[in-house]
């Protein structure tokens, strides 16, 4: 079996991520293409995009969440992320169980003696008008029928778990502010929620494999464990194994892959990248080495932002006032920093909607 090595792992999940060679592709496209944009800070995806599409244009974003065809909403490792219409209508109930005990791995004694499904059918009374709702105004709503057991574990069990929402705009647009309101999925959309399939079939599970290699492969069941939260995808992989290609990393891992996917060669140029926090080309996998060293795997957990040198984490930056701040990790070669000056000035101006070129970068 071929053994691919670090680097050659590394080159392919550019490419997946359209972080080799930024794509031509319609903002939604994109979107579907990378199974999502981790978004609980609203800003970032504008980045995340900026970084893999040419010609981004941030309100083509923006326009696409105002007219409900793609969404803020709870899915993968029950995180916020930005999700097309019909992949979060397609993928919801098969995240269903996740969701739901993700929040009791945390809430479990809080919520002891509270019957979930008296709780979401309350919730659904209280959001039957159609008005948004903060998560705060949804459990006051509801807090009558459990006053002991404390606010916020209704309410992540509510807004997380039980009823399928969506963060409703103005959360989310390029250069808004506004708080978290909202809406069932249902109610948002005007559609209904594919329903689970039988118990014995998982044709979402094995969209979800397919669709995961071709972003994030080749990968190991593992890593699409840890992108996804979901841990019933072994019979999933067994159905479409016959379809794919296998692998072995330098640790002896299997990695699964499309046959037909893109595994550029390991020496191809990869240009300077500015990841936003909390990018999935790094949080989308169990083991992260590919794209970033033992010693910064931190970084990509405490919501900093990242500079790609030759297709890894060598930098974090920041912004102020329209400055783009790069911290390098390591020692930066003259042609490196030449480099580095030049993304992060092409970021500038795209944050400053052309207002100029600010990029300094920190001392090591």
């Amino acid at each position: 079996m071929t053994v691919l090595d670090t680097r050659a792992l590394g080159r392919a999940t550019l490419a997946r991520q359209l972080l080799l060679d930024r794509a031509d592709l319609p903002v939604l496209d994109a979107v579907a293409h990378l199974g999502g944009l981790q978004a609980q800070e609203p800003q970032e995806p504008f980045v995340g995009l900026w970084s893999r599409l040419r010609a981004f244009a941030p309100g083509e974003l923006s326009d696409l969440l105002v007219e409900r065809r793609v969404v803020r909403t709870h899915l993968m490792r029950r995180t916020v992320h930005l999700v097309t219409a019909d992949d979060v209508l397609a993928w919801r109930s098969r995240h269903d169980a996740m969701l739901r005990q993700k929040v009791l791995g945390v809430y479990r004694a809080e919520l002891n003696g509270v019957d979930l499904d008296e709780l979401a059918s309350a919730s659904r009374e209280a959001l039957a008008d159609g008005e948004p709702r903060t998560m705060a105004e949804l459990t006051r709503a509801v807090a009558d029928r459990w006053p002991d057991t404390p606010p916020r574990a209704l309410g992540e069990m509510l807004i997380a778990a039980l009823v399928p929402m969506a963060q409703v705009p103005p959360r989310g647009l390029w250069r808004t502010k506004g708080g978290v309101r909202n809406l069932p999925l249902t109610t948002w959309l005007g559609r209904e929620i594919a329903p689970l399939s039988p118990a014995g079939s998982d044709p979402v599970g094995q969209t979800l494999v397919r669709r995961y290699l071709a972003a994030f492969g080749p990968a190991a069941t593992a890593d699409l464990r840890a992108w996804s939260g979901l841990a019933g995808l072994p019979a999933a992989v067994a159905a479409v194994r016959g379809e794919l290609v296998a692998f072995r990393d330098e640790r002896g891992r299997e990695l699964l892959d499309l046959p037909d996917a893109p595994r550029p060669d390991p020496d191809t140029p990869a240009p300077v990248r500015f990841l936003p926090a909390f990018d999935n080309a790094i949080l989308g996998y169990q083991d992260r080495g590919r794209i970033i060293d033992d010693a910064h795997r931190g970084l990509s957990v405490a919501g900093e932002r990242v500079v790609l040198l030759d297709g890894r984490v060598a930098a974090t930056w920041t912004v102020q006032d329209d400055t783009v701040t790069v911290t390098p990790l390591r020692r930066l070669s003259p042609a490196e920093r030449t480099a580095v000056t030049e993304e992060g000035g092409a970021l500038s101006a795209f944050l400053s909607d052309q207002d100029g070129e600010r990029v300094r970068i920190a001392p090591r």
